[in-house]
């Protein structure tokens, strides 16, 4: 029997692990709810159901992965062959991700490049994202160099590749974020009119709670917000969290390393609220907040940037070199997530299961490319929101399958191997289980009642 790789340390399973949390979902689509979900009420919310939800689903994945020594393809077959079907919907999860996130990668490479180049004005013309994705080549150019990235660092495989790579990019990914942080929080603009905004005001906006006209029924979907944002920030039901986990040895204390893993992406996200919310506020009001996914990050930020002057050309440097290296953790685990199963369902080596994935991931790409100009179509989505091709593959794989594969994983470990299975393997290396009662009623009860009020979101079925 062939020995499995894994992680050399604990530290860098847990800046791998982080990396593939700390995405682009934390720093476009993380600010953007905080600001329509009332501030700091929805920050509370999350934190409650990142420490419960969220733990609960991560701990179960990254036990899976370990237990069974096997990626997501095979893992669940392994416990009850009754749920092999689980495994190939969390190996088609990210297989349908890595296509549109390669695409979204090379438009952050290409605002990069606009920024570096000293041509950061040009960013803020509210012609030019929509001017960049219509035309017909350069996307394709750029979404292949941000895939060829990926490949490349999978090609080094576990220890030489991605735990490498995750030891150099992610120290950087964090100074960059604090850097922009800290002066977001502290630049100030006064309008026309002369009404002054400071960057201090916009931190309030982030986390002061607004109980303004808060309803049971905004309250629900506040909740309904915060647990979607887990899914994105906490790369859940990716297959990638038990493809991971399969690599961390089993002397590794598995119960210090998740609340490590947890800790720093909630951290992330927080820091992304206050690196682009108060900049934001300062430049464009609270309106200006409004805008949420590419609106944000590649509309309204430019502008952000254009109007701090000959500082904001640096600013948005930074601030696309941090997108970029967090798009790439996310995207090398995505691809990983499929590249292992590849490797333990069909027995492939390495090279060839990276080359057989980035062929996949290439001909999507294009296609999602391609999405906004030759085969430009819009299609009406059960949850009521008009999408592109790009759209129409986020919601099937985020809003449809992630739910289900969760919701099965749930009744999996809840009702058909025991909660016992998980909570012995992450006591295996260490008595510390602090959270074990918890455990047990989240994924027997409460975690499946969340989840399948989320998939029923996804049909604007209430609220």
């Amino acid at each position: 029997m062939k020995k499995r790789s894994s992680f050399k340390g604990t530290l860098g399973f847990v800046l791998a692990a982080a990396g593939s949390a700390v995405g682009l979902g934390n720093i476009w689509r993380f600010p953007y709810l905080a600001a329509k979900d009332g501030g700091g009420l929805f920050l509370l919310v999350y934190l409650i159901l990142a420490l419960t939800f969220g733990y609960t689903l991560l701990t179960t994945e990254i036990a899976i992965g370990r237990n069974t020594k096997e990626s997501p393809l095979t893992a669940y077959k392994k416990l009850d062959g009754r749920f092999g079907w689980v495994g190939w919907l969390a190996c088609l999860v990210p297989m349908i991700i890595m296509p549109y996130y390669c695409a979204i990668g090379g438009w952050v490479l290409k605002y990069l490049i606009t920024f570096i180049s000293g041509n950061g004005a040009a960013a803020a013309d509210d012609a030019f994202f929509g001017n960049f994705v219509s035309s017909a080549n350069e996307p394709i150019f750029t979404t292949i160099i941000f895939l060829f990235l990926c490949a490349l660092i999978i090609l080094g495989g576990v220890n030489k590749g991605i735990e490498r790579a995750s030891r150099y990019i992610m120290p950087i990914l964090v100074v960059l974020v604090i850097i922009i942080a800290i002066f977001s929080v502290t630049i100030s603009h006064k309008d026309a009119d002369g009404t002054l905004r400071t960057g201090l005001e916009g931190l309030k906006i982030l986390f002061i709670p607004d109980f303004k006209g808060l309803t049971l029924g905004k309250f629900a979907t506040i909740v309904l917000d915060a647990m979607g944002q887990l899914f994105f920030s906490l790369s859940i039901a990716m297959g990638i969290m038990v493809a991971y986990g399969s690599y961390v040895a089993d002397d590794a204390d598995l119960g210090k390393s998740i609340n490590q893993i947890e800790i720093f992406d909630t951290g992330i996200a927080f820091l992304a609220g206050v690196m682009i919310i108060p900049a934001v506020y300062v430049f464009m009001g609270k309106e200006g907040l409004s805008a949420s996914g590419p609106g944000l990050m590649f509309k309204s930020l430019p502008k952000v940037f254009a109007m701090m002057g000959s500082v904001g050309q640096i600013i948005g440097a930074l601030f696309f070199a941090m997108v970029l290296f967090a798009a790439l953790t996310s995207a090398v685990s995505i691809m990983e997530a499929v590249v292992s199963s590849f490797c333990d369902a069909f027995h492939l080596k390495r090279k060839r299961a990276t080359l057989l994935e980035t062929l996949i991931a290439l001909v999507g790409a294009v296609f999602v490319c391609l999405g906004f100009n030759k085969f430009y179509f819009e299609l009406k989505l059960p949850n009521g929101s008009v999408e592109q091709l790009l759209g129409v593959m986020d919601y099937i794989s985020n809003y449809l399958l992630m739910p289900i594969v969760s919701i099965a994983t749930c009744i999996l470990v809840g009702y058909i191997i025991k909660p016992d299975a998980v909570i012995n393997e992450v006591e295996k290396s260490s008595n510390r289980f602090s959270r074990k009662g918890l455990y047990v009623i989240m994924i027997k009860y409460i975690a499946p009642v969340l989840l399948i009020l989320l998939f029923l979101q996804s049909f604007s079925l209430f609220g």
